[in-house]
């Protein structure tokens, strides 16, 4: 098992994943509360398993060191104190206040002596089916009684892209967008701090969860060793874009600038990656939506402050100057029929996870998109994604590459 972090391309051939195999926090999800959980619908967990399990083994297939996010966090609290330390952080972004409830759901949590149902428990939320507390409650206790839940599940975890980041041979450990996913980054947090692959060097981090202001990793995309590409999002701030910048100057020597996507604040966009990808060195998936009113900013790498400027040229013509290409190819999704690019979009058909140059992850439900990637002689490895796709997120948004060749 590699235990250096490489991630300086979207295309270098993939070494090393991490992903995280969906469990019983998909089954806590409850139509009222979908909204607040950033779900739209509920998979089924037994199918959605299946086929994140298919997606897990065409990776190994192509001799790629698969990870999970849930092993490598309950092997990171490899000591009683740290789980301990973990479970007293986890239950106060919880927001479990009250004294009695909190202690009893804490001795709930430290009776499961088994590290990795610990961690599943943790990421599933606790019902309150679950546990019978006692009834000396305080006052929000007692207001927020019909509530189901003591603790809400993650069930946007199968997205491991979001919650931290490999850029070059940092971490971005992000602050998310909504209150319901900030609890996610705990686990990278105790990974990068405390599991034997990392604990014995020092983890650069250009990011920390406890910003005040917002980032996710699937705006951030490694174009090249020398430039990045972060979206201006519903799930990303422009202050946050310029606080990451000077710490990747500062501390990342290959990168030398910063293009900034504002692809607006729409939940559909969400993520630069859900509209735009790299599949190869001079091809790239764009969704066509957002081709006409995009506005592209570059901040390069300068002593003092980072040079900003708003871009003037095309989409193409930028990619070119910075990518020292002398044309690009965009395979627009949905073939550019309208009708078929809103259905293929909302699907993540432009949500592709690039294995080596010119060769992707997509899911089958795209034949349009997939249809012109072929034609642009790019290889696809299809995998089914009915249930996955409820939670609005493809191969890309499902997988974190630690570890990709260089170029």
């Amino acid at each position: 098992m590699a235990n250096a972090l490489n991630n300086f391309s979207e295309i270098g051939k993939l070494q090393q994943v991490m992903l995280h195999r969906p469990g019983k926090e998909l089954e806590n999800l409850m139509p009222d509360y979908l909204e607040q959980l950033l779900f739209d619908d509920i998979p089924f967990l037994e199918q959605a398993r299946k086929e994140h399990d298919f997606f897990a083994d065409t990776l190994r297939e192509q001799g790629i060191d698969v990870l999970y996010l849930e092993d490598l966090a309950a092997e990171a609290l490899h000591t009683d104190s740290l789980k301990q330390q973990f479970l007293a952080e986890y239950l106060d972004e919880a927001h479990v206040t009250g004294k009695e409830t909190r202690k009893e759901i804490e001795d709930f949590f430290l009776a499961i002596k088994d590290t990795r149902e610990f961690i599943d428990q943790t990421m599933a939320g606790l019902h309150k089916k679950q546990l019978s507390i006692s009834k000396n409650l305080n006052l929000s206790d007692m207001v927020e009684d019909n509530y189901p839940f003591y603790i809400d599940p993650m069930p946007n975890l199968y997205f491991s892209r979001d919650s931290f980041a490999i850029i070059g041979k940092s971490v971005s450990l992000n602050k998310m967008y909504a209150k319901t996913r900030r609890r996610e980054t705990l686990y990278g947090k105790y990974i990068f701090q405390h599991h034997p692959m990392f604990s014995k060097e020092s983890i650069n981090l250009l990011y920390n969860r406890d910003f005040d202001t917002r980032i996710e990793g699937g705006d951030i995309l490694v174009l090249s060793p020398q430039v990045l590409a972060i979206g201006i999002s519903q799930r990303t701030d422009v202050s946050s874009i310029e606080k990451i910048a000077r710490n990747i100057f500062d501390s990342e020597a290959s990168f030398q600038h910063i293009l900034a996507f504002n692809i607006g604040e729409e939940r559909k966009f969400m993520h630069l990656d859900t509209v735009f990808t790299m599949v190869d060195y001079d091809k790239f998936t764009i969704h066509p939506e957002i081709e006409e009113h995009l506005v592209v900013y570059s901040i390069a790498k300068k002593q003092g402050d980072p040079e900003i400027v708003e871009e003037t040229d095309s989409l193409e013509q930028i990619l070119c100057r910075y990518l020292d290409l002398s044309a690009v190819e965009f395979i627009r999704c949905g073939g550019g029929d309208f009708t078929a690019a809103a259905r293929e979009q909302w699907n993540d058909g432009s949500n592709t996870l690039a294995i080596a140059p010119g060769e992707v992850i997509v899911y089958d439900r795209n034949p349009m998109t997939n249809q012109k990637l072929e034609a642009a002689g790019v290889t696809l490895h299809r995998i089914p994604g009915s249930e996955l796709v409820r939670g609005r997120g493809g191969p890309r948004c499902m997988s974190m590459p630690f570890v990709r060749d260089k170029l």
